[in-house]
């Protein structure tokens, strides 16, 4: 290790008990915002498929149905990656994990854009989830950087870049795709991640491990803290319950805008995560508010929204085309800004609970999130074969609620 990195191995109270934090030293605006990016470019990936969809299948000559494995095994991938790859974060220098994942990103990505059968595409697209599982890798590492006072705040400064990335990616996989065809949209997300690894090579400190158990040993913590922890538990239960909706949306809109009586193409489907995009800007809000009043009543004001956002779409069968359009846009724009509250403030509360763990209890809470997202993506894709948009409307109404319900008892 040369002197430049002697200096930045960070320096936490679990590594030297009873000193102070000196964290503000090390978490300059700079790295703050190198940490935001890459957790928004890394989580980014998991999303660009969406809005591709129908063109893929016309492209690669395959059904709607089979194509709906494609969002379901990233988001089952992403989950299992949380599972058996985030807890690493507490064992190992964070910043070596960090940078192993993204040399795997770049490699699922281009298996994906060189991709010329379903099967490729689908064992590409579950290495992608497991890869991207880098974005948990940064959320936790702010979370060590940053003071105990603004921590709420500094996390939800990161997560205003993680949330970009998963509503902005949908933007730009779709204008990439109607330009450049739908393979640049992963070409393009492999060299954006050659490029966080570059930083994240030069600029990320090290971090000293919290921990010295075994592998095995450390994933078996996951069930001890599974169990001591009720706030934990809630929190998984009622954030997975919202990732059950969000993911149900976002998977089939582009099913929905591509048949009648719409017939849009792969960019508009794209262009309404920019009206979603309104969540990443209440994120920062988000953990300020949960700092002052608390992390509990954060997320039960983003888990009614949610619910309240999805409910008038229940009411699609009797709206003109032109209002079922607006009212996707508007739709979009408050659950969104619901899930992403209510994920600000769960997380910001789980970090408080062991900071020796945060990797692993973070790990447990995004299992539980992306369980919840491919659960909602694999039932989604099948209601709105059987049912159409009204069945997927359902699912997201009462996920919701039972989220609600689970949040105030």
């Amino acid at each position: 290790m040369n002197m430049l990195e002697d200096t930045l191995t960070v320096t936490t109270p679990a590594s030297v008990p009873g000193q102070a934090d000196h964290s503000l030293d090390v978490l300059t605006p700079g790295l703050l915002g190198l940490i935001g990016a890459g957790a928004g470019f890394s989580v980014a990936t998991l999303y660009y498929n969406q809005p591709l969809l129908g063109v893929l299948g016309t492209s690669l000559g395959i059904s709607d149905q089979a194509l709906g494995w494609m969002p379901t095994l990233t988001q089952l991938g992403y989950a299992l990656g949380i599972l058996f790859l985030a807890p690493l974060g507490d064992r190992y220098d964070r910043r070596t994990v960090i940078i192993a994942k993204a040399a795997g990103l770049i490699g699922a990505l281009t298996l994906v854009a060189t991709a010329h059968t379903l099967g490729q595409l689908l064992f590409g697209s579950l290495l992608v989830g497991l890869t991207a599982t880098i974005a948990q890798d940064f959320v936790p590492a702010v979370a060590t950087l940053a003071p105990e006072q603004s921590r709420g705040r500094m996390v939800g400064t990161v997560m205003t870049g993680l949330l970009l990335g998963i509503l902005l990616s949908r933007v730009v996989s779709g204008f990439l795709a109607a330009r450049f065809g739908w393979r640049w949209t992963f070409a393009g997300a492999a060299f954006s991640i050659t490029i966080i690894l570059a930083a994240v090579w030069k600029y990320l400190p090290r971090f000293r491990p919290t921990t010295t158990l075994g592998y095995g040993s450390l994933l078996a913590t996951l069930k001890d803290l599974w169990r001591r922890h009720q706030p934990l538990r809630k929190a998984t239960l009622a954030q997975g319950l919202l990732a059950i909706g969000f993911s149900a949306f976002w998977s089939t809109l582009a099913m929905l805008l591509h048949a009648a009586p719409f017939h849009l193409g792969s960019a508009a489907a794209g262009s309404y995560g920019l009206a979603g995009a309104a969540g990443a800007v209440v994120a920062p809000m988000a953990g300020r508010v949960a700092d002052r009043k608390g992390t509990q009543w954060v997320a039960s004001a983003g888990a009614t929204l949610t619910l309240l956002a999805f409910m008038p779409m229940l009411a699609f069968p009797w709206l003109t085309p032109h209002a079922r359009l607006w009212l996707l846009g508007i739709s979009a724009v408050g659950f969104d800004l619901g899930v992403q509250s209510s994920l600000i403030a769960h997380q910001t509360l789980i970090y408080g609970l062991e900071p020796d763990a945060r990797s692993r209890l973070n790990a447990v809470l995004f299992v539980g999130m992306f369980l919840g997202m491919a659960i909602g993506s694999a039932l989604a894709t099948n209601l709105y074969q059987h049912w159409g948009w009204q069945g997927v409307i359902i699912l997201a109404v009462g996920s919701s609620l039972l989220s609600l319900v689970i949040r105030r008892h």
